[in-house]
């Protein structure tokens, strides 16, 4: 089968892997996996489709511009999707300049080196080349009680994770309106699903349930979040590489708005029924308040519109459907979750 190339950058993480996942088993696209294998990267997230002959790992770092050359020169991508980012907020709180090292200047390494490339292409090659910048809602900064963020809202980020993030996309922006390089951007809500790092809400407050340990919820829970399940996340991301168009940006939310005080109760609901062991009072007599995270947003909300009416995607997972097959993935993984839970990160709280 005669497949497009694209460079998948951060494949072995949450959400990279995902779309490396559903572009390989679907006959997609040739993936070419690049990631440097930080904390949060995992290569047995990508094992369903480690052996299938469209796809190809490689170890590198974003920052490293002869190292993202020699990648370009050598696969010949007819695209682009750059996913690797540090993304964890409270990681970002007492380690910022981590953030700055991979999500500015390695998104700007990146940059020129899909520029070099695109601009040694026939006009053919050429004229369908593409770079998809993913980014976040979180650049948008905090709403209130009402309201979407849309594409045209203005950027107010309040962590150095969103800040930047925030960045990458200008520079993005940069690149298209002052060397031409075919650009779209998505910004996304938060993502769960299999295969999630456990220092992010859900799967940590599943893995903490499970060890009957206490399950925290920063300030009153009463921040809100909309919710996207990953494999949702992955076909929107391949539809807007394809079809979106050059220069615009592109929403994605699952239209799912919950409290994390909600989404916390209904991971303990499902415990409580799929698992035989369960604390007295069930699992949320774990719940434990502790104090907010500072600067923490109170609300975020994707207004998707302009993505589903124009590019024609739309979200198949709600929440109720993606967070019971969530629940029910980590209950049969646990190959997957318990070497990160012993070697990595043991559930601690971070960012304080």
């Amino acid at each position: 089968m005669n497949l497009p190339t694209v460079i998948v950058t951060g494949g072995a993480g949450f959400i990279g892997s995902a779309v490396c996942r559903y572009l390989v088993s679907n006959q997609i696209a040739n993936v070419i996996n690049v990631d440097v294998l930080t904390y949060a990267a995992n290569l047995t997230s990508v094992e369903p489709v480690a052996h299938a002959d469209n796809y190809t790992f490689v170890k590198a770092d974003i920052c490293d511009a002869e190292a993202m050359q020699q990648v370009f020169e050598k696969y010949q991508p007819d695209g682009v999707m750059h996913l690797a980012a540090e993304s964890h907020v409270d990681r970002s709180i007492t380690g910022a300049q981590k953030f700055i090292e991979t999500n500015v200047l390695g998104t700007s390494v990146l940059l020129d080196a899909a520029l070099k490339h695109w601009r040694g292409l026939d006009k053919e090659k050429a004229d369908t080349f593409k770079f998809l910048l993913v980014s976040t809602d979180e650049v948008y900064g905090s709403l209130g009680a009402d309201g979407l963020f849309e594409e045209v809202t203005p950027y107010d980020p309040s962590s150095p994770y969103s800040a930047s993030k925030a960045a990458s996309d200008h520079l993005a922006i940069a690149w298209h309106r002052t060397y031409g390089l075919p650009v779209v951007i998505s910004n996304c809500s938060n993502n769960y699903g299999p295969y999630h790092f456990p220092e992010k809400l859900i799967p940590l407050i599943i893995l903490n349930a499970l060890h009957h340990k206490p399950l925290p919820i920063y300030g009153d829970g009463s921040n809100v979040r909309d919710w996207l399940f990953v494999d949702d996340h992955a076909k929107a991301l391949w539809t807007i590489l394809k079809t979106g168009e050059l220069g615009e940006k592109y929403n994605v939310g699952g239209r799912n708005e919950r409290t994390n005080l909600e989404v916390v109760q209904t991971v303990c609901r499902l415990l409580d029924d799929m698992v035989d062991s369960t604390p007295e009072g069930g699992h949320e007599s774990l719940i434990t308040y502790v104090t907010d995270r500072p600067g923490h947003d109170a609300r975020y909300a994707i207004d998707a519109t302009k993505l589903e009416n124009e590019l024609g995607w739309k979200a198949e997972e709600n929440f109720d459907t993606g967070i019971k097959a969530t629940v029910q993935w980590y209950l049969e993984n646990e190959s997957w979750w318990r070497p990160i839970l012993e070697q990595k990160y043991a559930g601690e709280r971070l960012g304080l």
